[in-house]
């Protein structure tokens, strides 16, 4: 049995041993509205190309998880409405019915394991929510980094987490957590959280050796880089504050819960932001993608 699909591209790519970088699908079908979500999609796809390396963005289609994305397939998804999100507890359940399903990080780590991709790209991963010490609302992903061995590019984690407990998670699970090019560790839209990075590295070249010493060494999981939003693109840990305290509050008014509590903070940041907050996110998307491709160029190369 096939479990993954491969698109053409990135089939090649791997014959040819030519890298790739697996990108998520949530945030083309429940980041932002159609046609941006698809223009960004694209965006994102040419940056990696345009670094050398090949993209393979991850989804369930009709039951089918594809490693890679036709253009046709992904102007489709850019549009479909309904479209699961998918994590580690259901993305099999969504494959057996055959359902669509956009893939969170922690799915998106699964497909890339099936398709052979040790590097991806995305905005920011899940972590460890406010108040999770009571709620235990603590996202999949850290636990599939902990197991999954597959380097992540964020800009570390969302600013809407609380990012002291996300980063001590990550820590129990004995995941390295590493700074790309400062001492902080960057929050999403800010380029410093205020909290020193357990590791820092300045180059890809370090990241790819310690990403292929880890599976050498046969320890489980992947490796998280947080690579700081550009600067010309940042909006400030003090401006965001008060904001992120706002829709923390509205969501709470709203009976917002689980999984519908990440898209509803984002939303409402970006109302009250004046959607500077989504113009941050695809600027520090398509800086992770960069780095990515960076990362797996000198995977190849040492492979």
């Amino acid at each position: 049995m096939t479990l993954i699909t491969l698109s053409a591209e990135v089939a090649a790519a791997k014959a040819a041993n030519t890298p790739v970088v697996a990108l998520e699908s949530t945030i083309i079908t429940h980041g932002m509205p159609y046609p941006q979500n698809l223009e960004v999609a694209r965006q994102v796809e040419a940056d990696i190309r345009a670094a050398g390396a090949v993209p393979a963005t991850m989804a369930v289609v009709d039951g089918t998880l594809h490693g890679g994305l036709e253009d046709a397939q992904l102007e489709a998804l850019a549009q479909a409405k309904g479209v699961a999100k998918l994590s580690r507890a259901d993305m099999a359940a969504c494959m057996a019915t055959g359902g669509t399903g956009a893939t969170t990080v922690a799915a998106t780590m699964i497909a890339a394991r099936l398709a052979g991709i040790d590097v991806f790209a995305t905005g920011g991963i899940g972590g460890a929510h406010k108040g999770s010490e009571l709620n235990f609302d603590i996202s999949a992903d850290l636990m599939e980094l902990a197991q999954t061995p597959v380097t992540v590019v964020a800009a570390g984690a969302k600013a809407i987490l609380d990012i002291p407990k996300t980063l001590e998670v990550l820590e129990t699970e004995g995941v390295p957590v590493i700074a790309y090019g400062q001492d902080d560790m960057p929050a999403f839209w800010s380029r410093e959280s205020g909290l020193r990075a357990p590791l820092r590295m300045d180059d890809a070249a370090q990241i790819a050796a310690s990403h292929r010493l880890r599976v050498q060494m046969g320890i489980p999981g992947g490796q998280l880089v947080g690579n700081p939003i550009p600067q010309d693109a940042e909006i400030s840990a003090s401006t965001l504050a008060p904001i992120i305290a706002q829709a923390q509050k509205d969501a709470e008014a709203h009976g917002i819960s689980g999984k519908g509590v990440t898209p509803y903070l984002l939303q409402r940041i970006f109302e009250l932001t004046d959607g500077q907050s989504l113009t941050a996110n695809i600027a520090l998307v398509r800086n992770n993608a960069k780095l990515a491709a960076d990362i797996a160029s000198h995977l190849c190369k040492m492979a």
